[in-house]
């Protein structure tokens, strides 16, 4: 099963209705995932198949082997479904 982290500045509040958005998307898509939220610098550390962050952190998240997908904007769900159904391939 793929993993997603959400990942945030600070890994609390906008990280945490991301990763809730994140499981409904994929339920309404009927996909299956693992999804989490964390920290920036908590994220470098942590395994995943696929990080989701702001424009605003994503250079600090790609360190060229990991597959980033950058949102301009974190509440806007109609973008989160978009990038979930353009990036993240089923297991």
């Amino acid at each position: 099963m793929k993993k997603i982290l959400v990942v945030c500045g600070n890994g609390l509040g906008s990280s945490f209705i991301v990763e809730m958005n994140v499981k409904q998307i994929l339920a309404e898509l009927g996909m299956e995932a693992e999804v989490s939220h964390t920290d920036l610098t908590t994220s470098k550390t942590e395994q995943a198949d696929y990080y989701l962050g702001s424009e605003d952190i994503v250079n600090s998240l790609d360190d060229g082997t990991r597959n980033v997908i950058k949102l301009n904007n974190l509440m806007d769900k109609q973008e989160l479904r978009t990038a979930i159904e353009t990036n993240i391939e089923e297991a």
